[in-house]
Order: structure tokens, then sequence, then C-alpha cells
């Protein structure tokens, strides 16, 4: 058997030993590998650069409408505004319970005192 071991490693061709153009082409083989690695590891660390400038400016968005909801919910904006539209607090005798939405719904735009006047001993 190590003669046949020897055999091979003695084999020539054309004045090289096969057992060193294996070992060529596995080191060709590897550092072509490497590369291709090197080169696709570029690619993903640019596009998770990319990908983080993405989020932060989504994050800058988000405070910039967070603030802009705050301002337009700002009460007394609200309040100004609705003064503007002629829009008032709802007074007594516009409540309504539910016994009266019947007699809403078929055209009575207010409930009857009576109700209201009831509605208050309750």
């Amino acid at each position: 058997m190590t003669a046949v071991l020897r055999s091979v490693f003695d084999w020539k061709v054309r004045g090289f030993r096969v057992t060193e153009i294996i070992g060529v082409a596995i080191l060709a083989a590897v550092v072509v590998s490497v590369y291709f690695v090197k080169a696709q590891a570029a690619r993903q660390s640019a596009e998770i650069a990319t990908l983080q400038r993405d989020i932060s400016d989504e994050r800058q968005r988000v405070r910039l409408l967070t603030a802009e909801t705050a301002r337009l919910e700002e009460p007394g904006r609200l309040e100004a505004l609705s003064r503007q539209a002629g829009l008032a607090p709802i007074s007594v005798e516009q409540r309504a319970d539910l016994d009266s939405l019947p007699a809403l719904a078929s055209g009575q735009t207010t409930p009857e005192p009576a109700d209201v006047e009831a509605e208050a001993a309750q």
C-alpha cells in the first residue's frame, strides 16, 4: 500500500508532481472563494448602511409627525377653531337619553322639556 501511495506522490506531469498541481489548484480555489465572500460582505455592508440611514430618516419623520400631531391636538387651538366654526358646548336641552332616541329619529330635533326634567330628577 505504501508503494502505491509513494508512486502517486512521485508521479510527475511535465516536471511537476501531481500533488503540487492539486495543491496549487486548491489554493487558487480558496483565493477565488475568499474574494467572492469578501465582495459579498462589502455589498451587504453597503446595504446595511443604506437600511440604517433609512431607519434614521424614518425615526426623524416619526418625531416630526408626533410633534405635528401634538400641535394639531392642542386644546386651545381646537377651542379657537370650534369658535370660528360657530360650535358651542352642548346645552342641557340638547342632551338625550336612550328612551328619547326613537322620538329624535322620527323627526323631532330636541327632546320634550318634560323629558329633560324627568332626566334631571333621576
